[in-house]
């Protein structure tokens, strides 16, 4: 049995003449959280509703098309790939005159789970997700995170191997979003310790839950353009990045975009992140602080720090 929860190949998606998708290849195997990063537009979205079997792929002859869930060929055998998986799309519908527990069991007989065990399974997942207090609350009454938690719960309802999850923290609240994570780290860590192997893919805008993945998928222009841990892919740009503190930072960005070395300046907050030309870091930094001193700026500090995720895709979107 393959250790691989999630096998496809050149997977193509076509609207049109619109390329949303093109040639590209996962394997995720047992135990992974897959996070999916790309700028809107990408196909991230595409690629979840490819694994679910909500779309059909464009079949072209040169290349066989493949899609194995658990497995299982989701293109042949589409239904019984499907009660492998649990899908929680960005807009989950939830019945808003029903209550938590109605909508739970409502998905539990969609998905076929006995008239003998939805209880037992339903308030099972309800207390792993922090909603067993809530059984009789009416869906429309719920707060947006506590919307979220409850599509997650409908997910889970039939306990499947894969969980995919499409930009699930979106307009939540930080701390909403903490506990989210830390459900889908209890997940992933609980089921493989009981040897059922299960696997995470998410997308998500958000660069530090890209950081909590095991491993990350870059998507640009439908295509996968690069994939590795977040940490191998900080080392892309290793002593290839600048933070500048100081003020006024509107100013100190625009004289440090002039520089030779420098190749793009992001603000992050009250910092300015610089990526310089490979081995060029030592001589920028001593330019830009004369440089800067020289224009009246304060300047509090300047360094080489490690790369951020976000860095690396923007270096990414650039070279693309």
């Amino acid at each position: 049995m393959s250790e691989y929860l999630v096998e496809a190949n050149n997977l193509r998606k076509h609207f049109g003449a619109l390329q949303a998708v093109a040639e590209v290849d996962l394997s995720i195997p047992q135990g992974e959280i897959y996070g999916l990063m790309g700028p809107d537009g990408a196909g991230k979205t595409t690629i979840m509703r490819l694994l679910c079997g909500a779309l059909q792929p464009t079949i072209e002859k040169e290349r066989q098309t493949k899609i194995l869930i658990g497995g299982v060929d989701l293109l042949r055998q589409t239904e019984l790939a499907r009660q492998q998986l649990g899908y929680l799309p960005q807009r989950f519908s939830l019945y808003e005159d029903l209550t938590v527990l109605e909508n739970i069991h409502f998905f539990a007989q969609a998905r076929g789970l006995p008239d003998s065990d939805w209880r037992p399974r339903c308030m099972e997942i309800l207390q792993f997700v922090g909603l067993a207090e809530f059984t009789n609350r009416r869906a429309g009454h719920l707060s947006g995170g506590m919307k979220q938690k409850l599509g997650l719960a409908a997910a889970l309802v039939h306990r499947p191997r894969l969980l995919l999850l499409d930009e699930p923290t979106t307009g939540v609240d930080p701390v909403t979003r903490q506990d989210f994570w830390q459900l889908i780290i209890r997940l992933a860590a609980e089921d493989n310790q009981n040897g059922r192997g299960t696997a995470v893919m998410i997308s998500t805008p958000y660069m530090d839950e890209a950081a909590r993945c095991t491993r990350v998928g870059f998507m640009r222009r439908g295509r996968l353009v690069v994939e590795d841990t977040p940490a191998r892919l900080r080392t892309r740009l290793q002593a290839q990045v600048l933070e500048i503190v100081g003020r006024p930072l509107p100013v100190m960005r625009r004289l440090a975009s002039q520089d030779p070395a420098v190749l793009d300046v992001q603000m992050f907050g009250d910092r300015l992140h610089l990526r310089v030309q490979e081995g060029q870091s030592e001589a920028a930094i001593g330019r830009l602080n004369t440089l800067l001193t020289e224009q009246g700026c304060q300047v509090t500090r300047i360094r080489t720090i490690p790369a951020q995720l976000e860095d690396i895709f923007i270096s990414l979107l650039e070279t693309e």
